[in-house]
């Protein structure tokens, strides 16, 4: 719910799904600059769910972040290898975030 408000703060306009196939569902529907995802969730990990929304038509270009608990060397290489480009560890602060957001600003 935070990172929900701080999002809305910033502009974005923002759609919550609680597993990985509502998530999936909410990406095919809303077509997202920016994924927010847990890695650990209920019916599959975000592992999973990242690799299947790269191969969603449009989602090649949006901004996929991991936003977990899981911060070993491990974890970060598997959300690389699986698509992610950022892997934030819990608690994220806004600072965090707002580094992860800065990825959507276009080169100078």
């Amino acid at each position: 719910m935070a990172l929900q408000m701080l999002l809305e703060a910033h502009g974005f306009a923002v759609r919550v799904a609680h597993d990985g196939a509502d998530a999936l569902l909410a990406a095919r529907d809303f077509q997202p600059e920016v994924v927010l995802l847990d890695i650990g969730l209920p019916d599959m990990d975000g592992y999973e769910v990242a690799r299947r929304l790269r191969r969603e038509p449009g989602m090649d270009r949006a901004l996929v972040i991991a936003v977990t608990g899981y911060g070993q060397d491990d974890a970060r290489r598997r959300s690389q290898e699986a698509g992610f480009d950022w892997h934030l560890v819990k608690p994220v602060t806004e600072e965090d975030l707002e580094a992860a957001l800065r990825r959507l600003a276009p080169a100078a």
